[in-house]
């Protein structure tokens, strides 16, 4: 093995590793804030595996059972994205900074180095999804459903277990793509000469792309932040700061450019925070959450409007100034709105939730407050071809007001092919 080959096999090894441990620390970071860290039954680690192998891509099934007398139904479908969004920001830095120096790659070099994360990635995802499977009780302490079920023998039990063939696929499409949005962000990392014409197409509009998603982040760290020190509920914050904190900064970008979403919340446990989203979607049938209708309890959401405003055309103009003087104002709303649109269908397709939880004693379940169901997905068509519209206008003016500053040069030609040996 030559000694190329060994450096790239220590630096994907150092990124898969590190990435791992960056969302492992995330993720029992923020169960601790939520309290899981008191669960019994020593489940705690098995819950931040859990945690890991959803942020990862994977798919963690939930089970329940209430004995013989009893039933119980359980489901769980949510992409914690703080966790994967720590994850994916550390391995893709890790993944680009050997490549940093260079401005075209043969493509077997590229594949090769590819392929070295993408394996170590599913061969530690593998060991967290067989830890990722605990079983524990649901009720302590006196209860008369808690007598009721031990006398019967239906003590009400739920667990997890994560689904290892589907994890692997999701997990590959995860690390693929982290992969190749990597490659398209970043100005410098080397392509194959074959490529470079996409150059100036794809890589402005993806890059300013990528910063107004992260924006949106930084910006709802920042006012995560100044609510945990303010108005109480501090570790309940920062356990959605550490674990949700894109789900809800995406949807207020969503929601900000006149996107919609429905969803519902029953029973005991709904949307953590802000409770502005519990009071709109809390009912029995599905409701419409979008800028009007939070507007009608709180006037301060037009402010998610103005926000987006400003945003996107700090994102047109983004595009513009990396992009060379010659791509007309047109090229510009063109790459844009497709980019947009793109990261608004990402976007809506991560950031649904589903979580459902049933359990029955003799037929009191309900009645007894021991069931519930949260749902939240995406006015798919509505949202992303808003996110098209709004990412073209946003790219038309910003090629406006792009105009007065510096713009790089054109895109410079393949090297010589003896020059790249």
């Amino acid at each position: 093995m030559s000694s190329t080959s060994v450096r790239a096999w220590r630096e994907a090894v150092a990124a898969v590793v590190a990435g791992f441990a960056v969302m492992t620390v995330v993720a029992a970071a923020g169960l601790a804030c939520a309290g899981a860290a008191d669960l019994p039954g020593g489940a705690f680690p098995h819950v931040v595996a859990a945690v890991v192998v959803m942020a990862a891509g994977g798919e963690v099934g939930v089970t329940g059972s209430a004995g013989l007398l009893g039933g119980a139904e359980a489901s769980l479908s949510v992409l914690p994205l703080s966790v994967s969004l720590a994850g994916a920001l550390t391995i893709g830095y890790l993944f680009l900074r050997p490549l940093r120096h260079r401005a075209v790659a043969r493509p077997r070099e590229l594949l090769f180095r590819a392929a070295l994360p993408t394996v170590l990635w599913l061969a530690v995802l593998t060991l967290f999804a067989l830890f990722a499977e605990h079983t524990f009780r649901l009720l302590n302490g006196d209860s008369p459903l808690e007598d009721l079920g031990e006398l019967l023998d239906s003590t009400p039990t739920a667990g997890f277990r994560a689904d290892l063939p589907a994890t692997l696929l999701f997990g590959l499409l995860w690390i693929l793509g982290l992969l190749l949005i990597s490659l398209l962000v970043s100005r410098r990392a080397p392509l194959p000469a074959g490529l470079l014409r996409f150059h100036t197409a794809v890589r402005p509009a993806a890059f300013a792309t990528a910063v107004l998603l992260v924006g949106y982040v930084v910006l709802g760290l920042v006012i995560g932040l100044v609510v945990a020190g303010t108005q109480g509920h501090a570790t309940r914050t920062l356990a959605v700061l550490l674990l949700g904190l894109p789900n809800l900064a995406w949807l207020g970008l969503t929601l900000g450019f006149g996107g919609a979403w429905q969803g519902r919340v029953e029973g005991p446990f709904g949307l953590p925070v802000p409770q502005l989203l519990d009071r709109v979607l809390r009912g029995p049938d599905l409701s419409t959450l979008d800028v009007s209708t939070l507007a009608r309890q709180d006037g301060r959401a037009w402010w998610l409007v103005v926000v987006a405003a400003l945003a996107l055309l700090g994102t047109g103009v983004l595009t513009a100034a990396r992009s060379p003087a010659g791509v007309r104002p047109w090229q510009h709303a063109l790459h844009l709105g497709v980019a947009l649109a793109l990261a608004t269908l990402a976007v809506c397709l991560l950031g649904r939730i589903e979580a459902q939880f049933g359990l029955s004693l003799l037929g009191i379940g309900d009645d007894s407050g021991l069931g519930g169901k949260v749902e939240l997905t995406a006015v798919l068509w509505r949202t992303t071809g808003l996110g098209l519209l709004w990412g073209a206008v946003a790219g038309f003016l910003g090629a406006f007001l792009a105009r007065p500053l510096h713009h790089p040069g054109p895109v410079d030609e393949p090297a010589p092919a003896h020059q790249d040996r």
